[in-house]
């Protein structure tokens, strides 16, 4: 297949955020257009996968990175909900009303919990220009997920023409709380067109996202495909397959800090991290950790998540090999956030450690709870250090020592705008449209990208305002055509990125700290005392974005509103 040549996007900034407007390309590009696929991870550290450091066997993940381009400092919106809605909008997400989380609707604006309807998702965008569109996986940018209620903001009604996934967050692997396809709450059991032998969520994303490829190839031959392939893996709970887990029998029997030192220097031999920046301090002492066979079989699972997730990704590929659509499709690889640091099923509790067996779900009784308290099968879900996690019958996270390993080199978590909370792998591969390969990236880039990315391959047209560039240039080797900063603000937490340098806040009331980031990404030297003027530059910066994009007043709905002004608002 003949190399796509490159090709170019003209953005006509008419608003105070920009104005994408792509157009009709000329007579040289090329006459089909790609496949558009953007497969995203779920709680996913930056060091996890195989071609960012981590020991995790990702082949698939891998191959793709070393036939293309992999960003090094690309970045999400630090947690799942507002992440999801910037990468279907373009837009930052209190402009996309996902400021903090869905199932949790105010009335302030910015903060409504659900996804704006103001501008068109890139389903919509990339239906309009002719592609047919999919989607498995995680929804989570609506409050209205219950079966019988609104779905106005359902995949379908968003642009989507097929749907298999869960609305709601995910829940168990294997019997994910509300389970859809199209429009109709499923079960794993009464589910008409998949039947696998033994039921996992992961397996089921990636299933269907292969079925998808074929049917299409079969069906809609000479239409290109745009596909959102969103994975809950590896978001708590632990739960994989024993087959998988077993691969990583004893990997971790020796603690945090051998894992994070071995990732630390692969990602330096990588050129991914300078060699000179300073690994930010462990966190946690294995030796106090009282129950570590417990402790290292979470990082066990953990990494079978994450494995399993691969070998879906492998499907995929296999699928659009067959199909003969992979040479000409443009592959996207992902995470949503940072490593999880949440304690989620870390303690014992004593109802679940002494319930009993009650009667098994009806096969047509679909799952409304993510944290449920029995098995489809009856039996009670247990968690704490009392039960080894893995099974259905678990529920359990993997903790924050192991998050910071995921996090290598970086300092914090989900939530937090530290790097170690907004820094994400992306991968794009794109046999006939880039020439690349093994690349790396070094420009930031942000979630709010992918839109505007799609457009531009796809030769679609998006008239709506959007915060997003095309990352297409890149691909070429080429500046991105970024004229402004990026923005981030997640339950007060605060930063802008500015070339070099990044201005970070924690919590709404914390002092802004200033980091170089090419001479310490890591985030260790605070340079916001020594060069006041650029701080008060960078902050007005902020606070004019703020003001501008429905973030303002701060809130922290964790505790209560950050500033007083919040609790006069509409």
């Amino acid at each position: 297949m003949k190399r796509l040549k490159s090709t170019l996007v003209m953005l006509a900034v008419t608003s105070a955020m920009g104005l994408l407007n792509v157009a009709t390309r000329a007579a040289d590009a090329p006459a089909k257009r790609p496949n558009v696929i953007i497969m995203l991870a779920d709680d996913m550290g930056y060091s996890d996968i195989g071609c960012y450091g981590g020991e995790i066997d990702t082949p698939n993940i891998d191959k793709l990175a070393s036939e293309g381009v992999r960003f090094s400092e690309f970045y999400n919106c630090a947690r799942c909900c507002p992440t999801r809605a910037s990468l279907l909008t373009g837009l930052y997400p209190h402009e996309a009303g996902m400021g903090w989380m869905a199932g949790h609707p105010t009335k302030i604006p910015g903060y409504e919990a659900e996804l704006t309807h103001d501008s068109p998702t890139i389903a919509e965008v990339m239906k309009s220009a002719g592609y047919a569109t999919y989607m498995t996986g995680k929804w989570h940018v609506t409050s209205h997920m219950a079966p019988r209620g609104p779905k106005g903001n359902w995949p379908l009604q968003r642009g989507f023409e097929h749907y298999y996934g869960s609305i709601k967050g995910g829940g168990s692997y294997y019997d994910p709380a509300t389970l859809t396809r199209q429009n109709k709450p499923i079960t794993p059991d009464d589910d008409p067109d998949y039947h696998p032998e033994h039921y996992y969520y992961t397996d089921a994303i990636g299933d269907q996202a292969s079925r998808y490829i074929k049917e299409h190839h079969e069906q809609d031959e000479g239409k290109p495909m745009f596909m959102y392939v969103a994975f809950t893996s590896p978001h708590w709970p632990a739960q994989a397959p024993e087959e998988t887990i077993a691969k990583y029998k004893g990997k971790y029997d020796g603690g945090y800090e051998p894992i994070r030192q071995a990732r630390f220097e692969r990602m330096k031999k990588l050129g991914l991290i300078a060699a000179d920046w300073q690994l930010t301090p462990q966190w946690g002492e294995w030796d106090s950790v009282e129950h570590k066979a417990w402790e290292a079989r979470c990082m066990e699972v953990y990494a079978a998540q994450v494995d399993r997730m691969d070998q879906n990704v492998g499907k995929i590929v296999a699928a659009l090999k067959q199909a003969g659509e992979y040479d000409n499709t443009l592959l996207l690889f992902l995470s949503d956030n940072g490593g999880c640091a949440e304690n989620m099923g870390r303690d014992v509790h004593e109802d679940r450690a002494k319930a009993a067996a009650t009667q098994p779900m009806k096969p047509d009784e679909v799952e409304l709870d993510v944290f449920p308290k029995f098995t489809r099968e009856g039996k009670p879900v247990r968690d704490g250090y009392i039960v080894m996690p893995g099974p259905a019958d678990t529920f359990i996270a993997y903790g924050q020592g192991w998050a910071n390993v995921s996090n290598t080199p970086f300092k914090e978590y989900k939530h937090w705008v530290h790097e170690g909370g907004i820094s994400t792998p992306l991968i794009a591969h794109w046999p006939a449209g880039i020439s690349r390969q093994g690349v790396i990236e070094t420009q930031p880039g942000h979630v709010v990208d992918l839109l505007a990315t799609a457009a531009d391959v796809g030769q679609a047209k998006d008239d709506k305002p959007i915060d997003g560039v095309s990352l297409a240039p890149a691909f070429a080797g080429k500046p991105l055509n970024r004229s402004k900063p990026i923005f981030w603000e997640h339950e007060g937490n605060r930063a802008v990125r500015e070339d070099k340098w990044k201005l970070v806040a924690t919590g709404a009331d914390g002092e802004w700290e200033l980091y170089d980031m090419d001479a310490d990404r890591t985030e260790m030297h605070d340079l916001a005392g020594a060069q006041p003027e650029r701080v008060k530059t960078m902050a007005a910066a902020w606070e004019s974005w703020a003001a501008a994009n429905k973030v303002l007043p701060l809130q922290d709905f964790e505790k209560k509103p950050a500033k007083k002004q919040a609790a006069q608002a509409p």
